[in-house]
């Protein structure tokens, strides 16, 4: 089997639809984890406004957490590389109700 022949194996048609491809604006992350799984909640907080929502829930196998981890540290250390660092802003505590803790 040639190079090209298992290249051809391992790839993977995607597809991607209009509405999600518009994607969700989100300036606030919640992630929780247990002995199994990875959750991470994504939220839209406007300023000044008292509630905020859940836009979008991921759940994530530890070992996909860590890839996930790892390939988004090597895409930030790329974009730096052509655009500079990313300023970290100090941001004041947010206090956040979720109502009780989930378990899995």
């Amino acid at each position: 089997m040639s190079d090209n022949d298992k290249k051809a194996q391992k790839q993977i048609n995607i597809e991607l639809d209009e509405k999600i491809a518009e994607g969700i604006y989100s300036n606030l992350a919640i992630i929780n984890h247990s002995v199994s799984e990875f959750v991470v909640d994504f939220i839209s907080m406007m300023p000044g406004a008292p509630k905020a929502k859940v836009k979008s829930r991921i759940v994530l196998t530890p070992q996909h957490a860590k890839k996930f981890l790892k390939a988004l540290n090597d895409n930030v250390n790329r974009f730096e590389k052509a655009h500079g660092t990313i300023k970290d802003y100090e941001q004041p505590t947010i206090p956040l109700n979720f109502g009780p803790t989930g378990e899995a």
